[in-house]
């Protein structure tokens, strides 16, 4: 992963209070861009998907890039 998107990463997981030690839970989702991501299973899970999905996120829009879904 480059320095720029390493940048945004942190900057996003500092501004949405993801603690530094799950940041590794993101990389898969920056790397996948538009591949299937996980979903909340609301069985309170630490970290949650949303928030790992909202770090991912904020990553792309601080690089200037979308993200567009898989159709489930």
């Amino acid at each position: 992963m480059d320095e720029k998107t390493l940048a945004a990463l942190a900057q996003a997981a500092d501004e949405l209070n993801l603690p530094a030690h799950y940041i590794s839970c993101v990389r898969p989702l920056l790397r996948d861009v538009e591949g299937p991501w996980p979903r909340c299973c609301g069985s309170g899970c630490e970290p949650c998907a949303d928030d790992l999905i909202s770090v991912a996120t904020r990553t792309l829009q601080l690089l200037g890039k979308k993200r567009e879904a898989p159709l489930p």
